[in-house]
């Protein structure tokens, strides 16, 4: 008889969303969720990555609504892993990942890592998104950078900032000194191949952002310059094996 991981009258899932200037969004996600968790024990972990806006406030008043949100406040922002990292180290899950916090990641999507725990009931799985619905310069993109680091690391690594990323909480002990910028998606994926988890993708609709922009994919050069951060960090990674 296969042994139940999940432990009765505990935290199933602890997913932690990074937030930089999302006031907008923030309200909308939690209000998502607030309609879709019920009974099941899960905990949203909100991290204030130092927003310029009026997040903070805002987080502060909704922390005293909804039961099931932690909120993380960071002074400075000093990166999306850092901030990932930080919500991860202060998760209480069997489970634990993230997700952004801009909605183009919708709650009732992302939810369905749940069904994919129960049926699978075991440790050594890594759940990743795969995005769907994106525009043809935006896949091509992700094409060429998957190309470049599965060939390089020798691995499949495929659609590697694809959200949410959910593994049991023991994983989290292999995390030790991630990068604090972007590069902590491609990180992670590779580490969880590495440790031969079972990767099982998740299938998410990618809707355009319904307001702010990203932080990071602004144009033409911005995506040149996370390019060339990600293949740097790579000769990095590499190196370390």
């Amino acid at each position: 008889m296969k042994k139940n991981i999940i432990k009765k009258n505990e935290i199933i899932l602890s997913l932690i969303f990074p937030s930089y200037n999302e006031e907008k969004n923030l309200k909308l996600l939690l209000t998502a969720f607030k309609n879709l968790i019920k009974n099941r024990k899960i905990e949203i972990i909100v991290v204030e990555n130092g927003s310029k806006d009026n997040s903070r406030n805002l987080l502060k008043k909704l922390e005293k609504q909804i039961q099931f949100l932690k909120v993380v406040y960071l002074k400075k922002n000093k990166g999306y892993g850092h901030g990932v990292f930080e919500g991860l180290k202060k998760s209480k899950g069997e489970f634990v990942g993230w997700a952004h916090g801009d909605l183009q990641y919708s709650p009732k999507e992302i939810m369905k890592v749940l069904k994919i725990i129960y049926s699978k009931n075991e440790e050594n799985i890594y759940i990743k998104g795969l995005r769907k619905g994106r525009s043809f310069v935006e896949n091509i993109f992700t094409f060429g950078m998957s190309l470049l680091e599965t060939l390089y690391f020798r691995t499949i690594l495929w659609d590697i900032n694809a959200q949410p990323n959910i593994f049991h909480r023991n994983f989290l002990k292999k995390i030790k000194r991630p990068p604090k910028d972007f590069s902590f998606d491609l990180y992670v994926y590779f580490l969880a191949k590495k440790n031969n988890l079972k990767v099982i993708r998740l299938p998410i609709k990618f809707p355009p952002r319904i307001y702010g922009k990203s932080n990071w994919n602004l144009n033409f050069f911005s995506r040149l310059n996370f390019i060339k951060r990600t293949l740097l960090y790579s000769l990095k990674l590499k190196k370390s094996l």
